[in-house]
C-alpha cells in the first residue's frame, strides 16, 4: 500500500474536557464500538466500580481521574483510530497540552448541566492557537440539564467558535427520548435499560412523516419546531471551515448508556482530518514526504511496575517508521535502533513492523529521550510547539530517608522527564527544587516516588511567583545578574539557567535593570535557537 493511503487511512485525536464531564467513559464507548474492548468500566460518583480501561495509574484508580494521557488504536469502518485520551485536572494540563501537539483533532466533551467550565475553556484556548479542528460532544442528556439552545448559545460566547449541530437531543433528563441525526435524517431512540451498542434506529425520510408523532408523541411538534429553527439561525454546516478550526460540530447523547456515540464516532470518521504537517526549526514536514521523522510527546517510567520499564511516546509525523532501522536522535546526535516498538491498547501492547504518519509507537527508553525530541533517518531538524511551560507553584524537596537517597535522585529525574513537573537544582548544597502547576502533581510524584521507587520525601514551599529562562549574548551582564540573585538562580536539567522570580515587580525590575537579558516564560527557546 503507498504511503499515501495509509496516510488517508489514519486519523489521530485527543479528547478533552473539563473534569467529570464524562471523557473517559466516552474514550471507553468508542473502544467498546470499535471492537477494542467488550465491557467498558463505569464511573460513577468519582469513584470507579469497574476500573476504566485508560486509567492504568494506580493513583488514577484510587482517585477515579486521569492524571496521565493514554494512548489506544483501533479500526472501524476502514480506518485506523488513534485516541489520546488526556488528563481532564487542571493540575495536569500542561500533559494535555502537550499531547494536543500529537493530534490532528480534537472531541471536546462538555456536561449538559454544567455546559461551558473554567478548564474547558483553557483547553479551547490551546486548540484555537494551533487552529485544531474540533467537534463537540454535550454528554450526560440522561440527567437533568441546560437547554440546549441555551448550550450552543454558550459554546459560541465561551470558546469563541462558530457552532453548528449536526444532532439534535429530544427532551433532556426524565424526558429524553433520543436524538435526531440532522445530517442522516436518522432518530436514535434512547432506552435507559439499555447499556451495550443501541440498535433502535428510525429512519426518516421526511421530518412531517407520521411515524414521528408516533413515536415521540407531543415532542415530535417540538422537533420539527427545533430543526427549523436550527435551520434558519445557523449556517450550513462546511467541511473546509471545519478542518480550518472556524467552526465546530455539535452532538448530543449520553456516554454512559452509549447513546449518540456512534453517530459522533461515523460522523468523526468522515469529517477528521488526516495526519496533517508539523512545524520544524527549518519549514513544516508534510506527512508524504518519503523520510522518516517524528518527536517524542510523552514519556511514561514505570508503565509496568513490575518491569520498572519506560516508554516514550512517540508522534510519526512523516515517511514510515521501521522497527529495527537506525534513526538519528537529533539532539543527541546519535543513531538508536528499536527492536520491539508498540502501539497500544490501555497497558495491552503490541509489536508492530512498521508505523505511518498519524501513528503513536511506544519506545522502550533507558533514559536517552526527552519530551520534545525528534527522530529522522538522518536529517538534521527539530520539530517545535513542544514546551515545558512556566511552573505557578515551588517546593523544595526534603529527603525522609537518606538511605534511599539514589533511589529519591533516580525517581526525581525520571519523574520529572516525563513532564509531571519540573526539576531545578540550586548551588550550593544541590537543592533540589520542583516546579508544578498544581497542586495534585506534588501529591501524585510523593505516592509514585515511594511506591515505585521505594522513595520517601516531603515538600517545603516556596515563595516564587515563575520561573523563567535566561538567554543572552552579554556573558557580563549575565554574570553580574547570578551573583547578584544568586539566592534565585537555579538550573534545569539541561543545565540552563533559570530565574525564579518572587513577584511579578521583581520580574520587570530584572528585565529593565538587565536590558540583554532574555527571561523566557517557555522552554520553546532550546528548539528555535538549535
Amino acid at each position: 500500500m503507498h504511503i499515501s493511503e495509509e496516510i488517508n487511512k489514519r486519523k489521530t485525536f485527543g479528547i478533552i474536557s473539563h473534569p467529570d464531564a464524562g471523557k473517559t467513559t466516552l474514550t471507553e464507548k468508542l473502544l467498546l464500538f470499535g471492537g477494542a474492548i467488550q465491557v467498558a468500566g463505569a464511573v460513577k460518583n468519582n469513584k470507579i466500580k469497574r476500573t476504566a480501561t485508560s486509567d492504568f495509574m494506580e493513583i488514577e484508580k484510587q482517585r477515579g481521574i486521569s492524571v496521565a494521557t493514554s494512548v489506544m488504536t483501533f479500526e472501524y469502518g476502514g480506518k485506523l483510530i488513534n485516541i489520546l485520551d488526556t488528563p481532564g485536572h487542571k493540575d495536569f494540563a500542561e500533559d494535555t497540552y502537550r499531547t494536543l501537539t500529537a493530534v490532528d483533532s480534537v472531541i471536546l466533551v462538555i456536561d449538559a448541566a454544567n455546559g461551558v467550565e473554567e478548564q474547558t475553556e483553557k483547553l479551547m484556548e490551546v486548540c484555537r492557537m494551533r487552529d485544531i479542528p474540533v467537534l463537540i460532544f454535550v454528554n450526560k442528556l440522561d440527567r437533568e440539564g441546560k437547554d440546549a439552545f441555551d448550550l450552543l448559545d454558550e459554546l459560541e460566547e465561551k470558546l469563541d467558535i462558530k457552532v453548528r449541530p449536526l444532532a439534535w437531543p429530544i427532551g433532556i433528563g426524565a424526558d429524553f427520548k433520543g436524538v435526531y441525526n440532522i445530517h442522516k435524517q436518522e432518530l436514535n431512540l434512547f432506552d435507559s435499560n439499555k447499556t451495550e451498542i443501541e440498535k433502535d434506529i428510525v429512519k426518516i425520510t421526511d421530518i412531517n412523516d407520521q411515524q414521528i408523532d408516533d413515536i415521540l408523541g407531543s415532542q415530535g411538534e417540538v422537533l420539527r419546531s427545533d430543526l427549523e429553527l436550527i435551520e434558519g439561525v445557523y449556517d450550513d454546516f462546511e467541511p473546509e471551515e471545519y478542518e480550518k478550526a472556524q467552526i465546530a460540530p455539535v452532538f448530543f447523547g449520553s456516554a454512559l448508556y452509549n447513546f449518540g456515540v456512534q453517530e459522533l464516532l461515523e460522523s468523526f470518521i468522515e469529517l477528521a482530518p488526516s495526519p496533517l504537517s508539523r512545524p520544524t526549526n527549518q519549514g513544516d514536514i508534510e506527512p508524504e514526504r518519503e523520510d522518516f521523522s517524528g518527536f517524542i510527546f510523552k514519556i511514561h517510567a514505570n508503565l509496568d511496575p513490575n518491569h520498572r520499564n519506560r516508554l516514550a511516546f512517540l508522534r510519526v509525523c512523516s515517511g514510515t517508521f521501521k522497527r529495527n532501522t537506525f534513526y538519528k536522535h537529533v539532539r543527541a546526535g546519535k543513531n538508536f535502533k528499536f527492536s520491539n516498538p508498540y502501539t497500544f491498547m490501555a497497558q495491552s501492547k503490541l509489536v508492530v513492523e512498521e508505523a505511518f504518519p498519524g501513528d503513536v509507537v511506544g519506545l522502550y527508553d533507558t533514559g536517552n529521550f526527552k519530551i520534545g525530541d525528534t527522530l529522522t533517518d538522518g536529517k538534521e531538524f527539530m520539530f517545535k510547539g513542544i514546551p515545558s511551560f512556566s511552573p505557578e507553584l515551588f517546593r523544595e524537596v526534603q529527603n525522609q530517608d537518606p538511605m534511599k537517597t539514589k533511589q529519591l535522585e533516580k525517581g526525581l529525574l525520571q519523574l520529572t522527564e516525563e513532564g509531571v513537573a519540573q526539576l531545578f537544582i540550586r548551588q550550593p548544597g544541590n537543592v533540589k527544587i520542583l516546579g508544578t502547576v498544581g497542586d495534585l502533581q506534588f501529591e501524585v510524584i510523593q505516592y509514585r516516588l515511594k511506591h515505585e521507587y521505594g522513595a520517601s520525601c516531603n515538600f517545603k514551599g516556596l515563595p516564587f511567583h515563575k520561573a523563567t529562562w535566561i538567554t543572552t549574548d552579554n556573558q557580563e551582564q549575565l554574570n553580574d545578574f547570578l551573583r547578584i540573585k544568586s539566592r534565585n538562580i537555579v538550573q534545569d536539567k539541561d543545565d540552563n539557567w533559570v530565574f525564579l522570580a518572587e513577584s511579578p515587580f521583581l520580574l520587570d525590575m530584572a528585565r529593565r535593570d538587565y536590558p540583554d537579558l532574555v527571561f523566557h516564560t517557555t522552554s520553546e527557546f532550546k528548539v528555535t535557537a538549535e
